[in-house]
């Protein structure tokens, strides 16, 4: 029986996206894999202006993986951030995913692989996208950020029907208010702690940004800042920033909106993801 915490836990994570409606995703829709007769999308936002012959050719990408504790929420959450990331100079990308029921009796294992199948996807049609394979970074919030966290370390919970010679592995992860440690919803993941992103700690975790609240309580900061020491102990980098007094998913709102959109920026372009 799934325990009154796990219950707790979506409840929270939904109720910030419950009753609100979101745009529609913004970039032109493209469909990244079929699924018993649905066509699942994901849009594309091209930079207007690349600014530097570097990213002519070959441009790096970001995919954006939308929360809403895996049964709610919409690929639109994140245009704002689309757009910063496609205004200097990376391709972004919105992602829709399969979701749970509400009270789901089972893990997010189909969200997961959406995501795994979209970074293979990517990677497949690099050329025709005239993105660089090499430089393909996946990110998200709450839920969302458990997804490319996930692709990034955990292995299984792989479709099937995708051509796993191709890697899912984000090269670089931007992650708001990410769900990373999740032993206290063991009943619902068959106490396998080897689900939890927080359970991969070494040197090849790809480079890291975590943006958060000191008062969000879904997302404990004191959690994040120990994820983050110990994986830049372990000799990775994990760039770690707690808003003073800020809650779950206070990155929508301004001025937080424009201060984490520039932190995300300022880490892409540290390395080498966009103009500065």
């Amino acid at each position: 029986m799934i325990r009154w915490c796990m219950f707790i836990l979506l409840a929270t994570l939904n109720l910030s996206v419950a009753a609100q409606t979101w745009d529609p995703p913004i970039g032109h829709r493209v469909t990244y894999k079929t699924v018993d007769g649905r066509d699942l999308g994901m849009w594309i936002v091209e930079p207007k202006d690349l600014g530097a012959k570097d990213y002519a050719a070959k441009r790096p990408a970001v995919l954006l993986v939308h929360g809403g504790g895996w049964t709610n929420g919409a690929a639109g959450v994140h245009n704002e951030q689309a757009k910063a990331i496609a205004q200097h100079g990376a391709v972004a990308i919105l992602l829709q995913y399969r979701l749970l029921p509400p009270n789901p009796h089972e893990e997010p294992r189909i969200c997961v692989e959406d995501t795994k199948s979209a970074m293979r996807w990517l990677r497949a049609h690099a050329a025709e996208l005239h993105l660089d394979p090499n430089k393909i970074a996946a990110g998200g919030s709450s839920a969302g950020g458990y997804n490319a966290a996930y692709a990034a370390v955990g292995s299984g919970w792989d479709d099937p029907h995708d051509d796993l010679r191709i890697s899912a592995r984000p090269d670089a992860l931007v992650l708001l208010n990410p769900a990373l440690d999740i032993h206290y919803s063991a009943a619902m993941f068959h106490n396998d702690q080897k689900l939890s992103p927080m359970s991969y700690i070494n040197k090849d975790v790809p480079p890291t940004l975590i943006l958060s609240g000191s008062k969000d309580e879904v997302i404990h900061a004191d959690l994040l800042r120990d994820y983050a020491q110990k994986l830049n102990a372990a000799g990775a980098r994990c760039d770690l920033h707690i808003y003073p007094d800020q809650v779950h998913t206070f990155y929508r709102n301004e001025p937080y909106l424009s201060e984490t959109n520039a932190q995300i920026i300022a880490f892409l372009h540290s390395l080498g993801f966009v103009a500065p």
